[in-house]
Formats: structure tokens, sequence, C-alpha cells
């Protein structure tokens, strides 16, 4: 592996040497590294003159891990420029095809350029942060304990690698400078939303969760590096002059792959759907796993946010749910459409976003109602009435459809958002994506839909007689 890294880190030095001796480059981001803190050292002082004044009590530990966090952040969003000009900026200035044409192999090509781009936004991360600490420090202000500044050092380590690496993916995908910059859109705003549950997790949560954050970062990050590294192919990255948009194009692929060589109703369902579904195999057995997690981690909650048992008994569960909370309600009035309506809703939620997570959403998304149920099973059982029958009452009877519904359309959506980190031999991304989102399709019309209708059928018409019957009601 060192043998492998190190020609790239040839490219590494090249690049970093670049950009450290162009004063158009360097200047901007020293000049945002050494102002920002200034700034933001006079506005929290502002801030806490101002919510005093009203009356407002503000710790300074809730307002300056934040704000260092923001200190680290933007210098990053500058030096991205770097990371977006990598590979589509060299090819607009003709100065790429050389690299390209050495005996480097694409991951060596890839990766050298990956880290010529992030240590710049590393570097002018840490100094930023390193700036603002020693203001505030020699003001006497507020100084983080030693396990908090290497919890927010990481996170900013994280942060840099999750848009470095999105970015590089960007520049090795587009065709021009002008789409890349428009595309970083979508890597900034996020992140900046991701800044937000960074800093509330710093100041409410505690070290484990923060953990499992920095955890789930390295592996998006890491993900996003694979993507780049799957994808790239300097053949293509040189012959890549234009991308259109072929909507008629793209219709027609997906409409092939949805049909197949189907010519029937009858042979789509026995043909296409069943090869479909035995390629679903392996990411419905993961949905399978991250459902039954759902139901333990929602049993466990039980025991935290705890529901008076005297709210609970079985005339009040029949009567339509726990007495007094109108959010444990468990019949509603419905029709068969608003309930089947409302299950497809959470369906395509799950779907969008599963296609911004690589589909890890997704299986967030679907938990949910599933957690809900474990915590029910478990706050019912702390009330003298047995789990079993609480569940064979309220939820079995549709549930023999629903949950074999949402296991399908968890299978598809995770293998719908796996597809762009797993490139289909032969194919490029927008036709592998394609025959993903046909399969989904399939998946959706032939089998989700159909189980989620009859499941809306029992949960309106049979869920609540066979409560009433089981209850005595």
């Amino acid at each position: 592996m060192l043998g492998k890294l190190q020609p790239a880190l040839v490219i590494t030095r090249r690049e970093v040497r670049d950009h450290f001796r162009d004063w158009r480059i360097l200047g901007p981001i020293l000049l945002l590294i050494l102002l920002l803190p200034l700034f933001m050292n006079y506005a929290s002082g502002r801030f806490l003159e101002f919510a005093d004044r009203y009356g407002a009590h503000i710790q300074a530990g809730q307002v300056y891990p934040f704000l260092l966090m923001v200190v680290g952040f933007f210098p990053i969003t500058v030096a991205l420029v770097l990371a977006l000009e990598s590979f589509v900026g060299e090819k607009e200035r003709r100065s790429l095809e050389p690299l390209l044409s050495s005996p480097l192999s694409d991951f060596q090509i890839y990766f050298g350029k990956l880290v010529a781009a992030l240590i710049p936004a590393v570097l002018a991360s840490y100094l930023g942060m390193i700036l603002y600490l020693l203001w505030i420090y020699l003001q006497g202000i507020w100084f983080p304990g030693g396990v908090l500044i290497l919890q927010i050092f990481a996170l900013a380590t994280t942060n840099s690698l999750l848009m470095v690496s999105g970015a590089v993916v960007v520049s090795s995908q587009t065709t021009s400078m002008r789409a890349a910059n428009l595309l970083a859109v979508f890597i900034i705003i996020p992140m900046a939303i991701l800044l937000q549950a960074e800093s509330a997790v710093i100041v409410w949560s505690t070290g484990l969760v923060l953990f499992l954050t920095l955890v789930g970062e390295i592996a998006l990050a890491a993900l996003l590096v694979r993507i780049g590294v799957a994808h790239f192919n300097r053949e293509e990255l040189i012959a890549r002059e234009f991308d259109s948009f072929d909507l008629k194009g793209g219709f027609n692929s997906f409409w092939q792959e949805f049909r197949g060589e189907a010519n029937s109703p009858w042979e789509w369902y026995h043909g296409e759907l069943g090869k479909t579904f035995a390629n679903m195999r392996l990411p419905a057995l993961l949905v399978i796993v991250v459902l039954l997690a759902g139901v333990i981690l929602g049993a466990s909650l039980a025991d935290q946010f705890v529901i008076p048992t005297e709210l609970i008994n079985e005339q009040t569960l029949v009567n339509g749910g726990i007495d007094g909370i109108q959010e444990f309600r468990f019949f509603e009035d419905g029709s068969i459409p608003i309930v089947w309506l409302n299950n497809l809703r959470m369906i395509f939620l799950a779907t969008f976003a599963g296609l911004l997570s690589f589909g890890v959403l997704a299986l967030i998304v679907m938990a949910v109602p599933i957690l809900f149920t474990g915590f029910l099973a478990a706050t019912v059982a702390s009330a003298g009435i047995s789990p079993l029958l609480f569940l064979t009452a309220f939820v079995l009877p549709h549930g023999i459809l629903e949950i074999p519904g949402i296991v399908l359309a968890g299978a598809a959506i995770l293998r719908l958002g796996a597809t762009i980190a797993s490139p289909a031999p032969g194919k490029t991304i927008s036709e592998a994506w394609l025959g993903a989102a046909a399969d989904w399709a399939k998946v959706m019309v032939g089998l989700v839909l159909p189980l989620l209708l009859g499941a809306a059928i029992l949960e309106v018409l049979v869920t609540p007689r066979i409560a009433y019957w089981l209850f005595g009601g």
C-alpha cells in the first residue's frame, strides 16, 4: 500500500507547493484566518451583552463552542475552491492531459489530488481555531477543557474531509468550473446544517453521542472517497466535453429496464420482478436487522421516558390509546385511502432521504415507527399487560402485510442509494442509477403498493375489531 501511495504523494507535493506560492490563493485564506476570529469575538461579546440586558442568562460554554466551530468552518469553504478546481479546473486550462498521460494509476492520481486539496483546508481550519482560542484565552473569557478541544478539532478534521472529498468527486465528474461551483451549494448547505447539529451535540449531549457522530461522519467521508475512486476514469474525463440533459433518452432507458423482456403483466411479474426480487436479498436482510434493532432500542427507551401506569389499562387501550396523551392514540378516524397514502408518504420520504445519504437515512426513517412500536410494547408491559397480546391485537393483523412491504421498500431504497458507491461494470453512473431506479419502481409497483394497500384495508376494517375482541371491549 505504501508503494502505491508514494507516487500519489508526488502529485500532492506539487499541488500543495503551487497552492502556497500563489498569493491569490494564499491571501484570501490568510485574511479570513486572521479577521474571522476577531469578528467572532466581537460578535459574541455583543450578543452576551444583549442577552444580559434583557435578563437572559447564557453561559459562555453554550456560545463559544459553536463560534469556535464556525471559525473552523469558514476557512474550509474558501479552501473548497481548490478541491473543486482539482480536475475540471486543470482541464479547462489544458494542463491536465500531461498528468493523465503519466504512468500513474487512476487511484494514485485521484488520491494525490484529494490529499493536496485536503491539506490547505485542514491547516486553514486549525489556524483559525487556534487564533480564536488564543484570543479569548488572553481576554480571560472562556477556555475549553482538553477533551473538548480534541473533540472540536476532530470534528473540524472530519468536516474538512467530508467537504473536500465531496468537492473532488464533483470536480472529477463535471465538465466546467461553472457547473462545479453551482454543485458546491449541495455540499456547503448540508455541511452548514451539520455544523449546527455538531455544536448542539457538543453543548448538550454526552460523549458517547459525540463519538457516534464522529464515527458516522468518518464512514460517510470514506464512502465519498470510495465513490470518487470507483468512478474516476482518465479516458472518460478527457473525452467528456459537454453533458446534455436528455430527458427522453433517460426515460426510454428507464422504461426499457423497467419492462425488461416481458410481453405481458404475467411475464413481468414472474420474470422481471422475480429477478429483481432475487437481487434484494442482502439489502432486505440488512433492513430486517435495522428494524429489529429499532424494536430493541424503542423498548429500552421505555425506562427513560416513563408513562404513568395509571394511564394505561385495557379499557383505555381499546378506547383509542393511552388515556390523555393524544400522540398515543391507536385508532383515528380515517378511511382506507388516507391510511394507505400516509404509508406511501413515509415510503417516498424515506426514498428522498435515501437518495441524499446513499440509503442510510432511509433506514432511520423506516425504523422510527418500529422503534415506536417497541416503546409501546415495553410501556404496556410495565402496566401489567402482556406485550405479546398487545402486539397481536394492535400490530399483527395489518403488520403481516405492512412489515414485509416496509422491508421490501427499504431494500429497494438501500440498493438505489448504494448504486452510486458501487459502479456497475460497463455502465456509466447515470446508466447504473437508472437501472437501480427501474428496480426500485418494479418493487414499489409490483409488491410494496399492493402490500400497503392490503395493510390499510386490514388496519381500518380488521385490526380494531380484533383489538376489541382480545381486550374485551
